[in-house]
């Protein structure tokens, strides 16, 4: 994945402020959005009930990521700076690659009001539990998205902002 990275910091530059550094970047969605897209491997009924469930916990997840300040994309290029949080809305990836180009600025925090993101793998992909002004939200990586390094650079970020 470390092709998407390095294509999603050098797309996301016409979104920066002047000086401002991208950090780490990955393609996510809000999480629930595999599950709500997965169909037939579980029957009919198992079909629908993913479908139900991914539907409501993608809500879940928007919602409380407009309530941090937030609208999320889906699927989106989650970019850390040294100053900011962005939403980039995204193309879908493909592979190798391709795919997972970036559309447009969606919505962008300050760093400062990022208390934490907390990364896990999970299967082959992540999730990642962002937390702003109080208001955790889940979103999802998929395969070989490294979510634990965008985890690290805010760690090391949000050391260097906030005083001691």
């Amino acid at each position: 994945m470390a092709d998407y990275e390095h294509k999603l910091k050098a797309q996301t530059a016409p979104y920066l402020e002047p000086g401002e550094t991208v950090l780490s970047a990955v393609i996510a969605r809000p999480r629930g959005s595999t599950m709500a897209v997965a169909g037939g491997a579980a029957g009919l009924a198992g079909a629908v009930a993913g479908q139900a469930l991914g539907g409501r916990s993608v809500r879940r997840n928007n919602q409380a990521g407009a309530e941090a300040g937030l609208k999320l994309a889906n699927p989106m290029a989650l970019v850390l700076t040294d100053r900011r949080l962005l939403v980039l809305e995204a193309t879908m990836p493909i592979a190798l690659g391709k795919g997972g180009d970036i559309k447009s600025l969606v919505s962008s925090v300050p760093l400062a009001d990022v208390e934490s993101i907390q990364a896990k793998r999970l299967l082959a992909g992540g999730i990642m539990t962002v937390t702003v002004g109080g208001t955790a939200f889940k979103l999802e990586a998929g395969k070989g998205t490294s979510v634990k390094s965008l985890a690290t650079e805010f760690e090391r970020a949000r050391a260097a902002v906030t005083p001691a």
